[in-house]
C-alpha cells in the first residue's frame, strides 16, 4: 500500500510586476492572502503545524524566521507562498487537491495584486544575506543544526517535496530507498528542470537551482520514528519524524518546480516504479555533486544522463506491471525522446520576448 503528498512552493510577482522575493515583500503581503484562505479541521493531524504557528493551513508562507534570544521569532522573511497536500492512497487524489489548493491560492493572491509564477531559482538575487546580521542566539541555532546553514540556497531557490510512503517496510528497507533514491537523483531530476534565469539573464545551463543545491541540501529524506536510527551525513539522508504521521515518509527533494503538475504525477509514479524495482543496484548516502551539476548543465543532452534516464524509466515501467500509475509515465517518455524539459521553453520564450518578467507571466497556464 503506498501513500503520497506534495509540497509545492509557489513564487509570484507584485503588483508592479516585479518578482515578489524577501527584497521587496514583507510577512504581512503575504500573510494577508493566508488569512482569507479556508481551514480544513479534518487536515489534522496529518499536517504538521509546528512551533511558530506559520503552518495552520494548506498554505503557509515559506521563508526564514527571525529570533531575539529565545525560540519565540519575532519576524519572518518571506520568500513565497507553500501549498501541501494531505496524504492520499492514490497519486491522482494528491495532483487533484493541489490543483484546487493551488487555484484557490491564485484566486485569492489576485484580489491583493499578487500572480504566482513558475521559478525554481530566483532570477534576480544569487544569495540570500539576512537583515539585519544573525545575533548571537541565532547564529548558535544554526550552528545546531547542519541544514539549517543552507538559508542561503533555500531562500533563493523553490522546488517541491514529492511525499511517497509504503505501508510495513522495516526501517532498514525505507533508508535503502532513500539511498537508491539519492543515488539515482541526477537522473530522475531534469525532467523537472525550469531555472534557467540567474542574476537577471540567462543561465549557462538547464537548472541552476540542481548546480547551487546539491550536495549541500538532501536529495532524499527518510523520516524515522527514533534517534538511534538515524545515520549520520551532510546532507542529511534520516530525519526524526516530528509527528506520527511522518513515520516512514520518503521525502524526494531534488527536482526543481513545474508548473504543469502532470509532471509531478509522472514523478510520483517513476518513484513508485524505482520502489517497486528489484532490478537497480546503486546506493548514496549523500547526492553526488559533481554528477548532478553535469545533469543540471546538460541534461538530456548528456549520453550518459539520457542513458541512465532512459535505464531507470524503463526499470520503473517494468516494475509498475499491470499497475494503471504505468500510463501517468507518459510526459517523461515525450520529454526524453524530445530531449526537451520546461528550461528550453523559458529559454526560447526569453529569445523572443528579451524580459524575465514576461516570460515568468506565461507559466502557469490555465
Amino acid at each position: 500500500m503506498f501513500y503520497f503528498g506534495i509540497e509545492h512552493e509557489v513564487a509570484f510577482l507584485n503588483q508592479e510586476g516585479k518578482f515578489a522575493d524577501f527584497a521587496h515583500t514583507k510577512f504581512a503581503d503575504f500573510d494577508q492572502i493566508i488569512e482569507r484562505l479556508p481551514t480544513y479541521p479534518s487536515d489534522y493531524p496529518q499536517l504538521r503545524v509546528g512551533d511558530a504557528g506559520i503552518k495552520k493551513k494548506r498554505w503557509y508562507i515559506e521563508g526564514f524566521e527571525r529570533f531575539a534570544d529565545s525560540d519565540q521569532p519575532i519576524d519572518c522573511l518571506a520568500k513565497g507562498i507553500e501549498i501541501r497536500t494531505t496524504i492520499h492512497s492514490h497519486i491522482q487524489g494528491a495532483i487533484n487537491e493541489l490543483s484546487e489548493s493551488f487555484n484557490l491560492l491564485r484566486e485569492v493572491a489576485a484580489t491583493f495584486g499578487y500572480y504566482p509564477v513558475l521559478a525554481s531559482f530566483n532570477p534576480y538575487k544569487t544569495v540570500f544575506e539576512p537583515q539585519p546580521p544573525l545575533n548571537d542566539y541565532e547564529i548558535k541555532q544554526i550552528q545546531a543544526y547542519p541544514d539549517e546553514q543552507t538559508a542561503n540556497i533555500y531562500m533563493v531557490s523553490y522546488g517541491p517535496d514529492l511525499n511517497i510512503s509504503v505501508a510495513d517496510l522495516s526501517t532498514e528497507d525505507l533508508i535503502d530507498i532513500g539511498k537508491k533514491l539519492t543515488y539515482y537523483s541526477p537522473y530522475i531530476v531534469p525532467f523537472s528542470y525550469s531555472s534557467p534565469f540567474y542574476n537577471g539573464s540567462v543561465w549557462e545551463g538547464l537548472s541552476v537551482r540542481t548546480f547551487i543545491r546539491t550536495g549541500k541540501r538532501s536529495a532524499t529524506l527518510v523520516f524515522v520514528e527514533k534517534q538511534e536510527e538515524l545515520i549520520p551525513s551532510v546532507p542529511s539522508l534520516t530525519k526524526v519524524a516530528r509527528i506520527p504521521a511522518e513515520v516512514g515518509r520518503i521525502e524526494f527533494k531534488a527536482c526543481d518546480s513545474c508548473d504543469d503538475f502532470t509532471i509531478y504525477a509522472a514523478l510520483l509514479a517513476l518513484l513508485k516504479g524505482l520502489i517497486l524495482d528489484e532490478t537497480l543496484l546503486g546506493r548514496a548516502i549523500t547526492p553526488d555533486a559533481s554528477l548532478h551539476q553535469l545533469s543540471a548543465k546538460e541534461g538530456f543532452e548528456n549520453e550518459d544522463i539520457f542513458a541512465n534516464t532512459t535505464k531507470i524509466l524503463k526499470a520503473a515501467e517494468v516494475a509498475l506491471g499491470d499497475d494503471p500509475d504505468i500510463q501517468l509515465l507518459t510526459p517523461l517518455k515525450v520529454m526524453l525522446e524530445q530531449r526537451k524539459t520546461k528550461s528550453h521553453e523559458l529559454i526560447e520564450v526569453f529569445q523572443r520576448v528579451g524580459s524575465i518578467e514576461e516570460v515568468l507571466v506565461q507559466t502557469y497556464c490555465a
